[in-house]
């Protein structure tokens, strides 16, 4: 029973670090064909919005609005499973409630 304790706190010591490095790892999705790029590390935290200027000029705020919202929700999305693929090298494939 101890040996399965020790190897739980390993396990979650390993899965931590790897948390920790992962929120250094950033993808990026666009939308629009690249008119709004949007970058996030894989700790969920969106770093950097970029619009290209002729979205800008075109004054259309609700198309603007649309390819943001778009853009962030891929970025994301593409963080979470990056962050779930590296975790679940960790656990061997096992899914633990609450951990993704």
């Amino acid at each position: 029973m101890k040996e399965m304790i020790r190897q739980a706190q390993v396990m979650q010591r390993k899965m931590s670090d790897k948390q920790e490095e992962l929120k250094q790892t950033i993808v990026e999705a666009s939308s629009g064909g690249g008119m709004v790029t949007v970058k996030a590390n894989c700790g969920q935290e969106v770093s950097e919005i970029i619009i290209e200027d002729s979205v800008m000029e075109s004054g259309d705020k609700e198309m603007l609005q649309d390819l943001v919202l778009t853009a962030t929700n891929e970025a994301l999305k593409k963080s979470k499973e990056v962050m779930e693929k590296e975790l679940s090298s960790i656990t061997g494939g096992m899914s633990i409630p609450g951990m993704f």
